[in-house]
């Protein structure tokens, strides 16, 4: 590796964004956060959206930091965001609206309306990808059932990511690891689902041609270069859903490892070569999403930190401010499996007040309810480290292997009593770390598209050496063996 090359990852997360730099050198990679903003979904009267004309100019702001704190030219810009929500533009290219959040009311009924038009099985063997009302397709059908003026109007459909590499530089496209999480991508062809869009009268023609990870989208727009003070770099599609990237920057050592990319959402899976789509994977509702060179991430959406945020909000908005620190301490001192919680139940996943959510489910499923904040908190964490156990066991039965050991990716590895429950929980090693794999990952794919790696393998050993990682052995077993057997009771529960 020659004279250190610097790269600009911008990482949207549901939460926050951040603009990062990237610095690999002899050294290894080295990573410092230029701009860190808000996000998160706006109300207005037909519905919860985001704000994407604001982090459009946040994004423009850590360009403009990043142009002015850095000496050394930046080599390219990569943007990864969530998966699902999507843009809609019209013949001009201009925006129609603020997209819709993933969490809008709308999608209410819509799986069950797809299924009116396609039988279950067939829709699940077209696309292989987890049923869940968030995904982008039961929103365009929402927008169908609606007639909706804006999905009349449409031109080209983006998903978050493209929406900004096409403001970065002009182009339009799709990225496949984000349009893989659409349920409107067929990954045997590896292109739109188009069968899909005719049964469910979604206009195929809005759906613009897909690239992989690591095109060169091409160069910064010159209003922007001038705007921001950064060159006419080349815009690569890195890995632009999140996970994607995060991914990525896992710092394995065999092939036989499991993934949890870990923050408001836990997905949790395995790397794998070709999709798994069959009779099994659709029991078990399992997910194919697109990965980094070639491979495939067969893998499951947990409702992971979620719980624990929208009860730290629940409990600000009652004029209580609790650190995530305070969080652990009251959730590890609280007395354990004072009952079990599907984290993944419907009940949980409009915002609003998590606690008595909580208490409700616990109810309704003939258990006592937590008494104390602390209570609460351990539920929560307890419910998404027992769910890990739970997918860990499915993706082992479908691969007829043991995965071992399980890397635990992203901002929730700051959370060591949910890394320790984890360990515990499914009596497996746990790796933490990097916790910036999202951004990591965004990085080493924008690196090896421009060569600087001659491949995945070879950028996860810079990773595994340029930041710490932590390793859990399990240690308490006791209590959670039964705690799961009574998940899978609760499990059958339905609101």
């Amino acid at each position: 590796m020659a004279k250190s090359t610097n790269y600009l990852a911008i990482d949207l997360g549901a939460e926050s964004g951040r603009t990062m730099l990237g610095v690999l050198d002899d050294n290894g990679l080295s990573l410092s956060e230029i701009h860190r903003f808000s996000n998160g979904p706006v109300r207005l009267p037909d519905g919860l959206h985001w704000d994407v004309l604001k982090l459009w100019g946040d994004i423009k702001t850590g360009m403009r930091l990043a142009a002015t704190q850095q000496q050394s030219n930046i080599q390219s810009i990569g943007i990864d965001a969530w998966g699902v929500d999507f843009a809609l533009l019209d013949k001009q290219g201009a925006l129609l609206s603020n997209p819709y959040h993933y969490r809008d009311s709308r999608t209410d009924g819509m799986i069950a309306e797809a299924f009116r038009r396609m039988p279950r099985e067939q829709l699940f063997e077209i696309t292989g990808i987890q049923f869940m009302q968030m995904n982008s397709l039961y929103q365009l059908l929402a927008m169908v059932t609606r007639q909706s003026a804006i999905l009349g109007a449409a031109n080209t459909f983006l998903m978050i990511p493209d929406l900004f590499n096409y403001l970065l530089s002009g182009q339009i496209a799709c990225e496949e690891t984000v349009s893989t999480t659409t349920q409107c991508y067929d990954p045997i062809r590896q292109d739109w689902a188009y069968p899909l869009f005719d049964a469910m009268n979604i206009p195929s023609s809005i759906f613009p041609k897909v690239v992989q990870p690591g095109n060169v989208m091409g160069t910064l727009l010159s209003t922007v270069s001038e705007e921001t003070g950064v060159g006419q770099i080349p815009v690569i599609a890195t890995a632009s859903h999140d996970t994607g990237s995060a991914v990525a920057a896992v710092p394995a050592q065999n092939s036989h490892f499991a993934w949890i990319s870990s923050g408001t959402w836990s997905i949790m899976g395995v790397e794998i070569a070709e999709p798994v789509i069959n009779s099994q994977s659709l029991a078990f509702n399992l997910t194919n999403e697109g990965g980094i060179a070639g491979t495939w991430r067969l893998s499951k959406n947990i409702m992971g930190l979620w719980l624990v945020q929208e009860c730290k909000r629940t409990w600000r908005h009652q004029g209580e401010e609790i650190s995530y620190d305070e969080i652990t301490r009251m959730a590890a001192q609280a007395e354990p499996f004072q009952a079990v919680i599907d984290p993944d139940n419907d009940i949980f996943f409009p915002p609003g007040d998590m606690p008595e959510r909580i208490r409700t489910f616990c109810e309704r499923t003939g258990q006592t309810p937590p008494q104390t904040k602390g209570a609460v908190l351990r539920l929560a964490l307890e419910g998404i480290a027992l769910k890990y156990r739970c997918v860990l066991e499915q993706l082992e039965t479908i691969l007829g292997y043991r995965l071992d050991p399980i890397h635990i990716i992203g901002g929730g590895t700051k959370n060591i009593l949910l890394n320790q429950f984890t360990a515990d929980a499914t009596g497996r090693t746990v790796v933490t770390g990097p916790v910036e794999a999202t951004a990591i990952g965004n990085i080493i794919v924008q690196a090896t598209a421009l060569g600087q790696f001659t491949s995945i393998q070879d950028a996860r050993k810079t990773v595994q050496h340029s930041f710490p990682q932590q390793v859990y052995e399990p240690k308490t077993r006791a209590g959670w063996d039964d705690a799961y057997g009574k998940l899978n009771e609760v499990m059958k529960y339905h609101d």
